[in-house]
């Protein structure tokens, strides 16, 4: 086993990994929307709903942070779908959305301005959102 894991590496290791490149807020508390809401009127924010078991959601998480370059103009929120499906729900109520996942969400001036799923997610296409 140990051999497989130091050819692909575990797959919890590979998500921290990950996960630690980018600066996240991790999206715990009902009351961050509200939060995140205002924070955005300062400058854009983006939420990253994934889902942690699933191989879809790993693999856009991981092509979003290798190809995310602008993190000084975009606060970035992570929102763990397992753990925290109800504030999910709020989210896509609050925004008229449907879920999905995996899925981002960029709010700017209070109102949501762009979301994308599943293989549409694409951190570069965020960068005209950004001036």
């Amino acid at each position: 086993m140990s051999l497989f894991k130091n050819i692909f590496g575990s797959s919890e290791e590979g998500n921290q990994n990950a996960r630690r490149k980018l600066s996240w807020v991790a999206f715990e508390h009902m009351d961050q929307l509200e939060m995140i809401i205002q924070e955005s009127w300062q400058k854009p924010v983006l939420i990253f709903k994934h889902s942690t078991r699933c191989i879809i959601s790993k693999t856009a998480l991981s092509s979003f942070e290798n190809e995310f370059d602008f993190e000084d103009k975009i606060t970035l929120y992570f929102l763990d779908l397992l753990k925290y499906r109800t504030i999910s729900n709020e989210v896509a109520e609050t925004f008229m959305i449907t879920h999905q996942s995996p899925q981002i969400l960029l709010i700017k001036n209070g109102i949501l301005i762009y979301d994308a799923s599943h293989e549409s997610i694409d951190a570069k296409f965020l960068e005209r959102f950004t001036t």
